[in-house]
């Protein structure tokens, strides 16, 4: 599926705005023990980033490398923009920076996912973050995950995946270790259990 396709789609598909969490037999590199918040979902594939990988390039790192900053610059950023959270979206395309972000905010590139979620494609959005004008809640990932035409139906029919509609509150949480855990809790469920269970079966 097209990233820049998303705007003009009318069909949207039932995994559209949710969670999909990792299963713990996951094999998969790229996925284990993730969660990933869906964003385009339709006959086509689906797509969407992994909300809780870290990513080893900082924002202040980023704001270099675009000439938005220089090095003697960052070292005078907030706290909140130098520490603003950049993650590891997933493994298509992650040399290319998204940022999810909360509708109070737009720019051209801006796309509605829902109507309190927005996808932003270019260094506007990052400009306004670095001067502190951006939305009041976002998060940066480099990369994402994609899927062709019935794959991750074919994964979710195989136990790879559990899905749970999304929380935006979890998307925009900084606390990364504990977040597949939370959101295995917002089906009622213990990763630690639901091990044991499968090792059992």
């Amino acid at each position: 599926m097209n990233m820049l396709g998303m705007g003009s789609r009318k069909d949207k598909g039932f995994l559209d705005g949710q969670f999909l969490i990792a299963m713990p037999s996951m094999l998969d590199p790229n996925f284990v023990r993730t969660v990933v918040y869906v964003c385009a979902h339709s006959e086509d594939g689906a797509m969407g980033f992994v909300i809780n990988r870290t990513q080893d390039v900082s924002f202040s790192d980023i704001l270099v490398h675009l000439k938005i900053a220089t090095d003697d610059s960052v070292d005078r950023l907030p706290a909140s923009v130098s520490r603003f959270p950049v993650l590891c979206g997933g493994p298509v395309d992650n040399g290319r920076g998204f940022v999810l972000h909360s509708e109070d905010y737009h720019c051209n590139s801006s796309i509605p996912l829902s109507e309190d979620l927005c996808l932003s494609t270019t260094q506007d959005v990052i400009r306004a973050i670095s001067a502190g004008r951006g939305p009041s809640r976002a998060t940066m990932l480099l990369g994402y995950a994609g899927w062709r035409a019935g794959q991750i139906e074919n994964e979710i029919a195989q136990n790879a995946w559990l899905t749970c509609p999304a929380s935006e509150a979890l998307i925009f949480d900084w606390d990364l270790d504990t977040k597949y855990e939370r959101a295995m809790a917002l089906l009622g469920i213990s990763p630690s259990r639901l091990s044991s269970e499968m090792g059992h079966a």
